[in-house]
């Protein structure tokens, strides 16, 4: 597990990467209180298509390794691209289509965690 202050920094690595493509609906899950999560944050945001969604993935992978020094250890879902996952073990990405995103509904699961809502950079 990385340190704390790490951990902030690629997330904010990520934020940043997601703004740089215009993503949108940007929110960050901080699950480090929460007993038993496969991670300390979830960030997810709102992509306006496939194509939409790579370039995204792409800004994320070139932020997170030139600012936090991190790579991801898997990327899932870049071949039908309505929902891409990307895991840094302590920080995990979800880069959906919206009606993917209104479909799983997962920004509900965590219900305990402290969510940041991260406005749309104009």
């Amino acid at each position: 597990m990385k340190s704390a202050l790490n951990t902030n920094q690629l997330v904010n690595s990520i934020v940043e990467g997601i703004q740089e493509k215009k993503g949108h609906h940007i929110s960050v899950a901080d699950l480090s209180t929460i007993e038993d999560t496969l991670c300390q944050y979830i960030v997810i945001c709102d992509a306006n298509s496939p194509s939409h969604i790579s370039a995204i993935c792409e800004s994320v992978r070139e932020f997170a390794q030139k600012n936090a020094g991190e790579k991801p250890n898997a990327v899932d879902g870049l071949r039908s691209s309505i929902w891409v996952a990307m895991d840094y073990s302590d920080v995990i990405v979800h880069i959906f289509l919206p009606e993917s995103r209104q479909f799983y509904d997962i920004d509900h699961l965590w219900e305990d965690a402290k969510v940041e809502l991260i406005p749309d950079e104009e």
